[in-house]
């Protein structure tokens, strides 16, 4: 009885939907009533939750093998709904049942370890279709795709699945036709296996009134609701200036088409309900309105209507302080000038940075320590002040050996020597973030280290841009 009660439900479900809105006589209905066949073979899966008798066949293998793998109910098992939305896109419901003896490779067959016998099978679905045939107008032979989901129970299992639908309908007449559907049904649920559904049955197609009284039935009156001409497939023409109500902006006052039949008052060329200065000539553009300045802002949102500037300062130039070319809101540097290249502020030169590295090269250490001499703060004050020259450039702090030692050890003087550099510049007022520091030990040397005076050159600190 529970099974019984689905498919009642499912039913009523159906005609629920066609007798609600019925009353909706723009568009044609088409009911159709027939049988479907159920097949789990050609998906591949058939393995009825229980993981036995796995069809080996990939999908679509013997698709057309009813008699091994269709599951048909000899009777009236389907019935479906859609009705026409129009472009050649219907909206549809569908009620099945059917009776389950064999799922992929399962049957009833006794001899057979898993099997499959008298399970009952229900669905309802609703789905989208596209009618090709009508957008190829070929009439009689109408096939479609569509595209849906649903719920289907198989026994006391049920899920939620989404479908892939193709079939084609053959109409015999206007009203009457034959229709063949196939439809794959993927589950959303594991415990319910993917499969296929087909049907054919008897369709006919119903529709049609003159609610306006018109002479016009609603499925081809564009205005169902309002008397009309045929010239206009049923609309109005209440002012008789040959253009139908829906398509013209004053419909109560006759004009000329090239205006819709509205009005022009300052002669601009744009009907007054268009124009944001109808007593004012100005452009198209601009709706109407008139741009002294030329800069594509209306007069009346322009804040200086007599200069250009862009939109996003109100029609107003940008200020640019420190005259480099480059406006306040686009300087990293405002107050500095500096180049385009550059976002506004000023580029570090080769010269610039030859000057940098010949004070860091002066920089003196502790021997075989990172602590700095107090001799050198004249020198590390002067790379200080190049530095806050150029607030948007970023530096690495390289720091270097003579080959005297062990790699290790020197490896880790060198690092350390060079955030001890890295530790005053930023004690000193230089942002961290523009800064790193590397120490390269003895690899990276510009002398030779058989000399006391190359060891001495190779012992260094370098400060490189970073670009």
């Amino acid at each position: 009885m529970k099974n019984l009660s689905r498919l009642l439900l499912a039913m009523l479900l159906v005609l629920g939907i066609s007798s609600v809105n019925a009353q909706d006589k723009n568009n044609p209905w088409q009911i159709s009533i027939g049988v479907n066949m159920v097949d789990a073979y050609p998906t591949g899966a058939g393995n009825l939750y229980t993981g036995g008798g796995y069809s080996s066949e990939t999908i679509f293998g013997e698709y057309f093998n009813a008699t091994d793998h269709w599951n048909i109910l000899p009777s009236l098992s389907t019935i479906s709904v859609s009705r026409y939305l129009g472009d050649g896109f219907s909206l549809g419901i569908a009620g099945s049942l059917n009776k389950i003896d064999k799922w992929g490779d399962i049957s009833s067959n006794p001899d057979m370890t898993n099997k499959v016998d008298d399970l009952s099978y229900y669905g309802l679905d609703g789905t989208i279709k596209y009618g090709i045939g009508e957008a190829l107008d070929w009439g009689v032979f109408d096939p479609f795709i569509g595209v849906g989901g649903g719920y289907t129970w198989v026994d006391e299992i049920g899920a939620g699945t989404i479908n892939g639908t193709l079939g084609f309908n053959v109409w015999f007449s206007e009203n009457i036709g034959l229709t063949l559907q196939s439809a794959y049904k993927h589950a959303f649920e594991d415990y319910l296996d993917t499969h296929f559904q087909h049907t054919v049955g008897v369709s006919i197609r119903f529709g049609g009134t003159d609610t306006d009284g018109d002479g016009i039935y609603d499925k081809d009156d564009a205005c169902p609701d309002v008397p009309g001409i045929e010239a206009f497939n049923g609309c109005p023409d209440t002012d008789g200036d040959g253009i139908e109500d829906s398509k013209d902006d004053c419909p109560n006052e006759a004009g000329p088409a090239e205006f819709n039949g509205c009005p022009d008052s300052d002669g601009d060329g744009i009907p007054d309900k268009d124009d944001d200065c109808p007593n004012t000539p100005g452009l198209k553009a601009l709706n109407g309105c008139p741009d002294a300045d030329g800069d594509g802002i209306a007069d009346k949102d322009d804040k200086c209507p007599n200069v250009a500037g862009p939109a996003a300062n109100n029609g107003c130039p940008w200020p640019d302080t420190d005259g480099d070319g480059v406006a306040d809101k686009d300087d990293k540097c405002p107050t500095v000038k500096g180049t385009v290249a550059n976002n506004g502020c000023p580029e570090v030169s080769e010269a610039v940075l030859k000057t940098l590295n010949e004070y860091a090269k002066t920089i003196l250490f502790d021997t075989g320590k990172a602590t700095i001499k107090k001799q050198s703060a004249g020198v590390l004050n002067d790379i200080v002040g190049i530095l806050k020259e150029y607030t948007n450039a970023k530096f690495t702090i390289d720091g270097h050996t003579d080959s005297t030692g062990s790699d290790t050890l020197n490896q880790k003087l060198s690092e350390s020597r060079a955030n001890a550099v890295k530790d005053y510049l930023v004690e000193n007022g230089i942002d961290g973030s523009r800064l790193s520091a590397a120490g390269y030990g003895e690899s990276k040397p510009i002398d030779t280290n058989a000399t006391s005076e190359g060891r001495r050159n190779n012992r260094r600190v370098e400060i490189n841009l970073v670009k």
